[in-house]
């Protein structure tokens, strides 16, 4: 590691103690508080993360000495300790013994869910949607506390707006939120707020909604179950009129197909462990046509048996603490026999199919996203994206396949991918750093030490590092 000097030396003595003035005002200058309403600390000069095996979101080799300097929010130098010149001015902090990549990117949240055990309770719970302002900033702070630095919510209503200011303003912790707001569709269900949904009769009409929800705040648009051909045909086709992709909820092949020759964009829940496998011929016409596939395939498959082994998980400290009290104690007591709720009723079923279903599309070179579809029953959002992952690995995918695929490919899929998705010069520093090596064991990404979204810089509980200077925290010391 070679440090550039850039300061030169005085040429007369000065006293010890204008030395520890200045050396009092350096360290407060590094983190200092942004001069706007908003709390979070932001590092003043650049930031070096040094001594640390570095990940850049590709699928090549890891740089076993690395170092990632930052400034203003943005990337200066990636590289290995011999070749990157840290400025004199640096903040220095050593993450020897950890892994450092680009924040996680989760192609499919729910920021208004905390992983309740039932849709039907929680909606009833929280007077429809008249509290949500109370649980999605508990949702959005437990993504970024996961290493998710970016997130596509799809499905909420449009308060989720004032949640993304929120967090854009500093106010809230959270990750960068693309929203699709309500989705479009020809069923209604009796069990969710109609707030959160688009009920169309008419393929007409669904043109409409699509173009009435991009102008509301949409980033992409979401479709779900019921629709026809004409009805694919229409959304996606005012959708690509304003430049903005069509997301597809889908699970049936015929529905499948319908999305295909409309040019649907992206396949959601497609792969997922839930289904029998498809047809090879439907398979590889997705991955021939490159469509990209995000399963979601640990949200009941994955999470069910590891909660059956380790009924614990579902009490870490962190839930009590962010959580208001009667939400706390309804969340925990929606558990109860939580192997005779309805979200886990054919798991047995589902568990026996996933072994060839949730690698078919991987096993035929598909392109492949990933989304957790947290906070589903049980699928919490301080765990979702490292199981989705780990199931990934599980399903055939290589640990630097499936990080590359939570990362680049991920932002390649959201349109992002100039601004983040990897570590390069230039880059906003969206920056997470785990404790060990996920090459060797993908399940090292749920210890998490350190997250940086645009620099500024989240420690964990139960983090290691020496980070001085003010810096952010997930909980209140």
């Amino acid at each position: 590691m070679r440090v550039e000097h850039s300061l030169t030396r005085r040429s007369r003595p000065v006293s010890l103690t204008l030395h520890f003035w200045v050396l009092v005002l350096s360290t407060w200058l590094i983190f200092v508080p942004p001069t706007s309403t908003a709390s979070q600390a932001h590092p003043v000069g650049p930031v070096a993360l040094v001594g640390a095996q570095v990940l850049d979101g590709y699928e090549v080799a890891p740089i076993s000495n690395g170092v990632v300097v930052y400034e203003d929010g943005v990337i200066t130098a990636v590289g290995s300790a011999s070749d990157v010149q840290i400025p004199a001015n640096a903040r220095v902090i050593d993450v020897g013994g950890h892994t450092v990549l680009p924040g996680l990117i989760d192609n499919h949240v729910h920021v208004d869910l905390i992983g309740h055990g039932s849709y039907e309770r929680y909606y009833e719970f929280l007077g429809g949607d008249e509290r949500l302002d109370e649980v999605m900033p508990i949702a959005a702070k437990q993504i970024l506390r996961a290493g998710v630095t970016t997130a596509l919510d799809l499905g909420a209503p449009f308060e989720i707006l004032d949640v993304r200011r929120k967090i854009d303003a500093g106010e809230i912790p959270g990750p960068r939120l693309l929203v699709s707001g309500p989705w479009i569709t020809r069923v209604q269900y009796d069990t969710i707020p109609d707030s959160y949904e688009e009920v169309i009769s008419s393929p007409e009409e669904g043109a409409r909604k699509a173009l009435e929800l991009i102008d509301r705040g949409s980033d992409v648009i979401k479709t779900w179950e019921g629709l026809t051909q004409e009805d694919y045909h229409a959304i996606v086709a005012a959708a690509h009129s304003r430049g903005v992709k069509v997301h597809a909820h889908l699970y049936d092949p015929e529905a499948i197909k319908m999305a295909i020759d409309a040019g649907v964009d992206v396949f959601q829940h497609v792969g997922s462990a839930g289904n029998p496998p498809y047809e090879e011929a439907l398979i590889n016409s997705i991955a021939h046509k490159e469509i990209p596939i995000v399963q979601t395939i640990s949200h009941r498959v994955w999470v069910y048996p590891s909660t059956l082994a380790f009924p614990s998980r579902l009490k870490r400290a962190e839930y009590k603490t962010d959580m208001p009290d009667d939400i706390y104690r309804e969340f925990m007591d929606s558990f109860q026999n939580f192997h005779q709720l309805p979200y886990f009723r054919n798991a047995a079923t589902e568990i026996r199919n996933s072994k060839q279903s949730a690698s078919q599309f991987i096993d035929a070179g598909a392109r492949i996203g990933v989304g957790t579809d947290a906070a589903s029953p049980l699928n919490m959002h301080l765990e979702a994206i490292w199981r989705e992952m780990s199931a990934l690995v599980d399903s055939g995918m290589t640990p630097i396949q499936v990080i590359s695929a939570a990362t680049k490919t991920n932002a390649e899929i959201l349109g992002v991918f100039a601004e983040r998705g990897s570590l390069e010069p230039g880059k906003q520093a969206d920056i997470l750093v785990v404790a060990g090596n996920p090459l060797e064991d993908i399940e090292v990404l749920g210890r998490v030490a350190l997250v940086a979204k645009g620099g500024a810089m989240w420690i964990t509980e139960n983090s290691t590092l020496e980070v001085k200077g003010p810096v952010n925290r997930f909980w209140n010391p």
